[in-house]
């Protein structure tokens, strides 16, 4: 489905009823916005993953302005200023009045900049490995020079850079940095490649929404919502991984250390691809923060 927003057409996808029948009445299940990683990723590996979660919530997956089904357009266009209006518009479009947030990674970036400018419009907030301001950036780079090989240097300088010249060349360069973003990386086996390619040829990614982020002066590289993250009021769950390369654990405690009601957990066996690494615990922890916060223990 589209909503024609801000000058341009967003894709979102439903998963889950909206309401669920408990005895004599209708009960309404909230309704949760899940915002993909990137910049210029899309929602589509986040299915099947998220599917049990919608037992107690109705998923809304989005793409972001350029990514996925939503609609291209200039690459200035691709901000993260926009892309939390887009969330924005999208609740006004939808009717909502309150709703949750589902974060990861850059997702995440955009939940919590949304969250500090709406803290009214959210009644959860759901947070995966990601950062409250742009000094993962060099945690990160640290790391890589530590632990990576020569070729996920050379990758992982020209992404920071916003050099990307292609959806391809991300793709590629997304498989070459697959055994630091996964805790429990193991080559694919030749039918595990066959299930890898179907999936990226199911998807459609945004080089010049990365771009746009690491340029020289891009966005990435002012954002910062530290001294902002005591204005979130809705409970918040916060999920890092411990060994994670990108968005270090450290970075999930300052966002604990900022927001007044929040649950933080580090999943110890996990980078940065929590849901491969340690799914079942993901789901167990995400299920429980619903239906005890958001819920009030009517699933219990």
């Amino acid at each position: 489905m589209y909503a024609n927003i801000n000058g341009t057409r967003i894709y979102f996808d439903v998963e889950g009823m909206g309401s669920v029948i408990d005895g004599p009445i209708m009960r309404q299940k909230p309704v949760c916005f899940v915002l993909h990683g990137g910049p210029g990723s899309d929602h589509t590996g986040y299915k099947p993953y998220l599917t049990p979660l919608s037992d107690y919530m109705q998923l809304v997956y989005i793409d972001n302005r350029g990514s996925g089904f939503s609609d291209e357009g200039p690459q200035s266009t691709y901000t993260l200023e926009n892309n939390v209006a887009d969330v924005e518009a999208l609740r006004e479009y939808l009717g909502l009045e309150k709703f949750v947030i589902m974060g990861r990674s850059y997702g995440g970036i955009v939940a919590q900049s949304y969250a500090v400018k709406y803290p009214e419009r959210l009644s959860g907030l759901i947070l995966l490995v990601t950062t409250p301001s742009y000094r993962f950036i060099e945690r990160a780079k640290q790391v890589v020079a530590a632990k990576g090989t020569d070729e996920q240097k050379a990758v992982v300088a020209k992404m920071f850079s916003g050099a990307l010249s292609s959806n391809e060349e991300l793709m590629s360069y997304s498989q070459i940095l697959d055994p630091l973003y996964i805790y429990t990386y193991k080559p694919p086996t030749e039918a595990e490649k066959v299930l890898i390619e179907e999936a990226m040829k199911r998807s459609k990614h945004c080089y010049q929404a990365l771009n746009e982020a690491f340029r020289e002066f891009g966005f990435i590289h002012t954002y910062d919502v530290m001294d902002q993250l005591h204005q979130i009021s809705s409970p918040t769950l916060i999920i890092g991984g411990r060994h994670d390369w990108i968005t270090s654990a450290e970075e999930s405690i300052e966002i604990a250390n900022g927001i007044p009601d929040n649950e933080l957990h580090i999943f110890e066996k996990s980078s940065h691809d929590i849901m491969i690494d340690e799914y079942d615990l993901f789901l167990d922890t995400v299920s429980s923060f619903v239906k005890r916060k958001l819920l009030g223990g009517v699933y219990e």
